[in-house]
């Protein structure tokens, strides 16, 4: 299930969400005068160790390696970074949405994330 095209769809459409929700949790922790700062960081940083940080043949090449777990670890901090972003800036009912469609895709695609937890590169799953 985790390579159905509508999955990859709503995986795409939770990753934009979850920095939209990482901006907003810059916005909330900066200060006030430096506030732009932090909503702009956060977001860039959470994408750049999204696309560098992958286990191999996930799809593609990896920038730099690193275990299942480690990748399944990263994923869940941008998510729930994200969610807290949206709690943080009151938007209790969004944060709520957003954090059971994120667990809804996971469960949805156990395969992967079983695959992630035993350390197997995706181009050995069969």
């Amino acid at each position: 299930m985790a390579s159905n095209p509508l999955n990859l769809a709503l995986r795409f459409v939770l990753e934009l969400v979850a920095l939209g929700g990482l901006a907003l949790l810059g916005w909330a922790i900066g200060g006030d005068s430096w506030r732009l700062v932090p909503a702009i960081v956060l977001p860039i940083l959470a994408g750049a160790a999204w696309g560098i940080f992958r286990i191999p043949n996930d799809p593609g090449r990896a920038a730099v390696p690193v275990p299942g777990p480690v990748r399944l670890a990263l994923e869940i901090a941008v998510f729930a970074g994200g969610v807290a972003g949206y709690a943080v800036a009151g938007h209790q009912t969004v944060a709520l949405v957003v954090g059971a469609v994120v667990v809804g895709h996971y469960v949805a695609s156990y395969d992967r994330v079983l695959r992630l937890l035993r350390n197997v590169p995706a181009a050995t799953q069969s």
